[in-house]
């Protein structure tokens, strides 16, 4: 080949590449733009990472639907559980550094660490803090409706069931992640968020990330929480201010910072050219080390068919096209993320929105995987996986209507509402105070949270939702032999009367 006609080919070879990869840049847009009506998402920013490079970054919309604060590149969004990936990369540069072992045992570094059951105990290894097969029941209801430290919230969780034999079965629990920042803590001697900064936010440059929630509000540019509902439109969140157990989902990032996140994922552990993990520990990290039930999983998976389920030190696992795919999600009070990476094709997504449960992150995450790491446009996910979640949606408002159908009509409590008002009391999580008000009861736990219920029949009253949770569901009071009242039943948990 001549040198004239082989400066053509790469002429037109490069042309062709460009070409292409606008294709892709237009199409992801194109849909993220068209998503964001459909799921009525206020602002998002959406980075990919392909080969090393920044193939797709773009912010949308606004961080505020009063004041119209458009989103931009340094604005400020959670990252909800997509911290955990975080803080298992903070444990293993503390085993790369020589201060610990994935097999040691967890009351070598947290002698006051204590389990309901003594062999969990024992035996729990830090590993089994990240990996959500330890054998013991979630307890969510400890930090959504208290708000006390770590250490004191996992002292009450102490309290909390075996649910199966250690590394027998799964169970999402968020507190071993609390405890894992704990650990942390005990084996480096600073707090895991200054950990985290030091040794991974620092070193990437993510300037604007930070570990605790209330220091979005020093920082500024952050992102207003909503829920959309469509009698009312968008319902504006209060901040979950959740630190105690900030190590399970309390991050705060922005796309310029993702955009390095990404690089070093793709990177297998460096940046820049600087280690930040070893190989074989940043490999150890995306290892399955639990074997998921079909049963729970995400939705998507109707979608996705896979073969096998599996979750890592941080990361939800399963095929896709024949490739692995580590992936986790975040969710916190009006705030999403969702955060995927095939590694054998160097192809990493991450999205960000404020706008609770907004499922086009998953329709982002495949979209973006297919155009960049397999070349594909044919499949339509923004399409697919929102006539998924409204199918969903319609089959529960069938249930939600079935559920309305067994309520007895015009019945009344056994006793005066005066007589359900007072304290009561559970072991693990605290007191709830119930007074009567205007057209039902409040019950306010802990000093904390309060919920409006109104009477449903007999002795069952529904709890409603507000602007802080969109909780629904019935409790029940239970009258002792006496005739008096001696229980509240309410989120699946008996709160026995104490005054």
């Amino acid at each position: 080949m001549s040198p004239k006609h082989l400066c053509l080919f790469l002429f037109l070879l490069f042309s062709v590449q460009a070409s292409q990869a606008q294709s892709s840049t237009q199409r992801l847009d194109a849909m993220i733009r068209q998503g964001m009506d459909d799921w009525h998402i206020p602002g998002l920013a959406a980075v990919v990472v392909s080969g090393g490079e920044i193939a797709f970054s773009r912010v949308y919309g606004v961080r505020d639907v009063e004041t119209r604060s458009p989103v931009d590149p340094q604005t400020l969004f959670n990252m909800g559980s997509t911290t955990k990936a975080v803080v298992c990369m903070a444990l293993g540069i503390l085993a790369d550094q020589g201060k610990l072992s994935w097999n040691d045992k967890v009351r070598d570094h947290l002698p006051e660490f204590r389990l309901s059951d003594p062999y969990i105990t024992e035996e729990a290894r830090v590993q089994d803090l990240l990996t959500h097969n330890l054998g013991i029941a979630q307890a969510d209801l400890l930090w959504v409706l208290d708000s006390v430290s770590t250490g004191e919230t996992l002292r009450r969780f102490a309290l909390a069931k075996k649910a199966y034999p250690v590394r027998g079965g799964y169970q999402y629990n968020n507190l071993m992640y609390a405890a894992a920042g704990e650990v942390i803590q005990a084996v480096s001697g600073k707090h895991w968020t200054e950990f985290v900064r030091e040794e991974l936010f620092e070193p990437l440059e993510m300037s604007r990330t930070v570990a605790r929630v209330t220091d979005i509000f020093d920082a500024g540019n952050y992102v207003t929480p909503y829920y959309y509902e469509e009698e009312t439109g968008f319902i504006q969140v209060p901040y979950n201010r959740s630190d105690q157990i900030g190590a399970a989902g309390m991050i705060w990032t922005c796309a310029a910072d993702i955009e390095n996140y990404l690089r070093f994922l793709v990177g297998g552990g460096t940046y820049n050219g600087k280690v930040i993990l070893k190989p074989e520990t940043f490999a150890y990290l995306f290892k399955p080390h639990t074997l998921l039930p079909e049963a729970g999983f995400y939705p998507t998976r109707q979608l996705t068919r896979p073969n096998w389920l599996s979750y890592g030190l941080g990361w939800f696992q399963h095929d896709y096209r024949g490739e692995k795919l580590d992936f986790h999600t975040g969710s916190i009070g009006g705030l999403i993320a969702i955060a995927g990476i095939i590694h054998d094709k160097k192809t990493a997504v991450y999205v960000l929105a404020n706008r609770d449960h907004a499922e086009l992150r998953h329709a982002i995450l495949y979209q973006a995987l297919d155009l960049w790491a397999f070349d594909d446009a044919t499949r339509d996910w923004h399409r697919e996986i929102f006539d998924l979640y409204e199918d969903l949606r319609e089959k529960g408002e069938v249930r939600e209507q079935e559920e309305l159908e067994k309520r007895v009509q015009n019945t009344r409590t056994s006793l005066p509402p005066e007589a359900y008002s007072g304290t009561y009391h559970h072991p693990m999580l605290g007191e709830v105070t119930v007074s009567v008000v205007p057209d039902g009861m409040q019950m306010r736990f802990n000093d904390f949270v309060s919920f409006k219920a109104q009477h449903w029949h007999y002795d069952t009253f529904r709890i409603m939702p507000d602007n802080r949770y969109r909780f629904e569901g019935l409790s029940n009071f239970h009258l002792g032999t006496d005739g008096s009242v001696s229980e509240l039943e309410v989120f699946g948990e008996r709160f026995a009367k104490v005054d």
